[in-house]
């Protein structure tokens, strides 16, 4: 399971950096990754999230106390539900990058591209990534599974298009920022520019709003998505499904929904990575004269050879029978087998008689623990005595 990178590192600052630090280097990481640098490039713009996340945290004193004494835990779900935006309750990246930078920069000046003017807002914009909290049973997790999920996202409006329109109407470009989404105040050399307060920044206006969407050009739709759980997940993994997030805004691309594991526990079988635990009763004789038992595991049953004298907690490893470990070429792990000794129950007159035969014929050189633990015993009573007589 891939983990996530620490804050610290994402933004290239140490531990006790300050906030006039931190800013700087989310400044400089966020420049070199921002998508509109990189257009294209997914990786790049994945990181262009981690810093914005990574920064959201470590500029508020709270959540930066909080993230220095539990790490990631800080902000793990506390169950299992539906939630929008980015990174699961952080706000959206290019929200964070507009709030360090300023709403009145032009993207393409601060990356030297030249173009001049301000910055407009009425393009295409990638639609909001979502989260999925998915609870799976302990069988899907390690084996794999097929789900169906039908979740509630923002599609396109079908009916103008997503263009926010009524259909035979068009959008008219803003007569107040004249379609730039946004104006400007002041004179000489300090000037102010801000959201076109007619457009909402959108930088056009529709006289006609499409009955269906109210203008906004999506509707809320439940969507029904196939998905794959891929065997060897643990809780906290998370799947990436590309443009199954929310819609885009004015056609740009949607985002990506990201489905978080949360594995169940079994009654018989526990997991610590690849390897599997269990513990397996063994009946008192084979204990006691060794033979051969079935073990269940992950991948059927298993026969376990139990020498003679075997106690109870004496652990038997299974090679091979643990996880397969689908992410690094299909090795699997071992399974640890604890073995608890089992006395029968419920003997009838005859088989209680059989039995006390048996015992009959045992004496204390049969039981060495037996025999070293009344030594021990025997030892301190000695020296009790002893004390007691001074």
């Amino acid at each position: 399971m891939a983990s996530k990178r620490d804050y610290y590192e994402i933004l290239g600052v140490e531990k006790g950096a300050t906030a006039e630090e931190i800013k700087k280097a989310y400044r400089k990481v966020a420049m070199k990754y921002h998508p509109d640098r990189n257009p294209g490039d997914h990786e790049a713009e994945e990181k262009f999230k981690e810093a914005g996340e990574a920064y959201e945290v470590l500029s508020d004193a709270d959540k930066k106390a909080r993230y220095d004494q539990f790490g990631h835990q800080a902000f793990a779900p506390g169950g299992g539900g539906f939630g929008g935006g980015f990174g699961g309750g952080f706000h959206d990246a290019a929200d964070i990058f507009e709030q360090v930078f300023g709403g009145g920069f032009n993207i393409n000046d601060l990356f030297g591209g030249g173009g001049g003017g301000r910055r407009r807002s009425s393009g295409p914009a990638r639609g909001s990534d979502l989260r999925y909290d998915l609870d799976v049973d302990f069988e899907e997790a390690v084996l794999g599974s097929h789900r169906t999920l039908t979740l509630p996202v923002s599609e396109p409006c079908t009916r103008c298009s997503g263009s926010g329109a009524e259909p035979g109407t068009s959008k008219n470009t803003c007569p107040t920022c004249h379609g730039r989404g946004q104006v400007t105040s002041g004179g000489g050399f300090i000037q102010f520019s801000q959201t076109c307060p007619s457009c909402g920044g959108a930088g056009e206006t529709i006289s006609s709003p499409c009955r269906q969407c109210n203008g906004s050009g999506s509707v809320k739709e439940r969507k029904t998505i196939k998905l794959r759980i891929p065997a060897g997940v643990e809780s906290g993994s998370r799947q990436r499904l590309p443009g199954k997030g929310e819609a885009g805004v004015r056609g740009g691309p949607p985002g990506d929904l990201f489905i978080v594991f949360h594995v169940r526990d079994h009654e018989f079988f526990k997991r610590n990575d690849l390897d599997i635990y269990c513990e397996v009763p063994v009946p008192f004789h084979i204990a006691m004269l060794g033979g051969e038992i079935e073990v269940p595991t992950l991948h059927g049953g298993a026969k376990l050879k139990i020498p003679a004298g075997t106690e109870s907690g004496k652990i038997f490893r299974l090679r091979g029978q643990g996880v397969v470990d689908v992410a690094h070429g299909g090795g699997k792990g071992d399974q640890n087998v604890l073995v608890r000794i089992e006395v029968p129950a419920k003997l009838s007159g005859k088989e209680r008689k059989a039995m006390q035969e048996l015992c009959d014929q045992l004496h204390e050189n049969h039981f060495e623990e037996t025999a070293r633990m009344q030594k021990m015993a025997k030892l301190f009573y000695e020296r009790k005595r002893k004390l007691e007589e001074e």
